[in-house]
């Protein structure tokens, strides 16, 4: 995909962070939107963004983790826009909890966002990117799809699903040569309210030393390296470019290759850091 200019592009969690800009540079290029995420007013404030811009925006309410949700936002998509192009499953949660005391419902709530929120995304709207014969899947992992982190053992196993789904997926369209194409997203620290909005194991205070609200900051602090604008570019130039992933972030980029130098001794590397940065 060379261009964006008259593509129909759906976004999921596009309330803020890099759904928010991702749609905001898609609509300066000519892209029209259809929308979607769980919190309406941010999703609001998205779509009033990106309308002044000359598009055609449309909006759902929308839990990523119901797949008969989203087949029917991706039969609405077509409905409204007439065809769909691109395919963002960008909508994401994060959970701070140690492997052997987090609660099943909470492991099931972030692999139904961050995994099969993918999957289903993925499925959902891949017969009409064939359909249109121009499209392109966005599937977004995180650098911590790439290097495992202790207190983030459920985040780890969502994001290294969707690199190995994604990485799949790509050699498959490659093979059936239907004119669709996927990348897998790798971001570093981005400036968005991911970590401030993440769930704490109510185990991880007594394990740490602190509560919740400081584990937060201390994780927030750690993705503060790429604006979600600058985000929003390189994802969108890896498109372009039809790349089967990109690494977002100065932090991404190191870290792969840290992990590629050292291979499985970067382990010790990340139990150190997390003991003097982590917790507590």
């Amino acid at each position: 995909m060379k261009q964006f200019k008259d593509k129909v592009a759906a976004i999921t969690g596009a309330a803020s962070g890099m759904g928010r800009t991702l749609a905001l540079e898609l609509a300066r290029r000519g892209c029209h939107l259809a929308l979607s995420d769980v919190n309406e007013t941010g999703l609001s404030e998205t779509a009033a963004l990106a309308g002044r811009l000359g598009v055609k925006v449309t909006t759902q309410r929308l839990d990523v983790s119901d797949r008969l949700a989203m087949n029917a936002w991706a039969d609405q998509v077509v409905r409204d826009h007439g065809k769909v192009n691109l395919i963002f499953n960008n909508a994401g949660v994060a959970l701070g909890a140690t492997l052997d005391a987090v609660r099943p419902e909470d492991f099931e709530w972030i692999m139904g966002i961050n995994f099969w929120g993918v999957v289903w995304g993925t499925q959902a709207f891949l017969p009409y990117l064939k359909q249109a014969g121009d499209g392109h899947i966005v599937n977004t992992s995180s650098l911590f799809g790439l290097l495992a982190l202790p207190t983030q053992g459920t985040y780890n196993a969502s994001k290294f699903a969707v690199r190995g789904f994604t990485e799949s997926l790509r050699q498959e369209l490659d093979l059936d040569a239907c004119g669709v194409s996927a990348t897998c997203v790798h971001p570093g620290g981005i400036r968005t309210n991911i970590a401030m909005a993440a769930r704490i194991d109510p185990a991880m205070q007594k394990r740490t030393g602190s509560d919740p609200e400081q584990a937060r900051k201390r994780f927030d602090k750690l993705l503060n390296t790429t604006t979600a604008e600058s985000a929003a570019l390189q994802i969108l130039r890896a498109v372009e470019k039809n790349k089967r992933r990109v690494l977002v972030g100065p932090d991404a980029r190191f870290l792969d290759k840290v992990v590629r130098l050292f291979g499985s001794w970067y382990q010790p590397m990340t139990t150190w850091f997390a003991q003097r940065t982590m917790m507590g």
